[in-house]
């Protein structure tokens, strides 16, 4: 067990995707803003180590944001471009 403890893994969650001209991208400052494919009420990708493996809907309570697992991943539909 002490070994699986050892292990680091990334997680990541993906609000959304855009896609910008690197032009646009190297004029963007502190504070700009990228908008982003994704609604109010869309589910968010759960990564780890770069790897989709579950759905979940963001929760916002008090000044804490924190992610509900709602349910696996479909890679086929991340790889697809899903949002």
């Amino acid at each position: 067990m002490s070994q699986v403890k050892a292990v680091n893994v990334e997680i990541q969650v993906v609000l959304g995707r855009s896609s910008l001209p690197m032009q646009q991208l190297l004029r963007m400052g502190r504070g700009a803003v990228i908008p982003l494919d994704a609604g109010v009420n869309d589910e968010v990708w759960i990564l780890a180590n770069n790897h989709p493996v579950a759905r979940g809907e963001i929760q916002i309570n008090d000044e804490k944001i924190s992610i509900q697992v709602t349910r696996e991943a479909n890679v086929y539909d991340f790889m697809a471009g899903g949002l």
